[in-house]
């Protein structure tokens, strides 16, 4: 049995953001590790024919009620940027370039760019903002820099988002805990309970 938990998200989406605030002291509870898993959800909407939560009537309205209220509840800071939903292959192909080269920044790098991103409102996907911020986690911002634009860092995101679709991964957050798979920031009590009973 894997003693990991594996966090598919999209750095794009508000509900992985508030559930990645609380994976890692779910799996602390369980002596499990996170798994983090950044991968587009544009492929995804596109196989599901689903769209963005704010482009959708009426459901999107509900969302930016239901990300308010969130934070409210939690405590935590939230704002939604101006240019949400944004592109997010920067940060994810950062992140990957971070678990192989200084693994000891991506958890906090994930963070990082969360907070920013919908902690503080601020626009951070374009590659000078995923660079400076990276740097100030302690990352060589001249390589990350480089490697931003490597063909191999690209298609290994390109990868990465294939197999969360060939796994049937069409959404964000996506947990999976033993090879069972839970969808939503709503399912965390799940998961936990899941661990804590050995599944059902």
């Amino acid at each position: 049995m894997s003693r990991e938990i594996e966090f598919w998200f999209d750095f794009s989406s508000p509900y992985a953001y508030f559930a990645a605030l609380e994976i890692e002291a779910l799996a602390a509870r369980h002596q499990r590790e996170v798994k983090w898993r950044p991968f587009l959800l544009g492929p995804a909407f596109s196989a599901t024919g689903m769209q963005p939560l704010v482009q959708m009537p009426m459901r999107g309205d509900y969302a930016k009620h239901d990300w308010a209220r969130l934070a409210r509840r939690r405590g935590i800071p939230f704002a939604l940027p101006a240019s949400f939903p944004a592109a997010t292959q920067i940060a994810a192909r950062a992140f990957y370039w971070l678990e192989a080269e200084q693994p000891s920044l991506a958890s906090r790098f994930v963070r990082a760019v969360f907070q920013a991103y919908f902690g503080e409102g601020r626009e951070v996907h374009a590659p000078g903002e995923i660079v400076s911020l990276a740097a100030r986690l302690g990352a060589d911002a001249e390589r990350l820099s480089t490697a931003l634009q490597d063909p191999a860092l690209k298609a290994l995101l390109r990868a990465k988002t294939d197999e969360a679709l060939a796994r049937q991964i069409f959404g964000a957050p996506f947990i999976i805990v033993d090879g069972e798979a839970f969808w939503g920031s709503d399912r965390l009590g799940m998961v936990d309970e899941w661990l804590q009973r050995g599944g059902w």
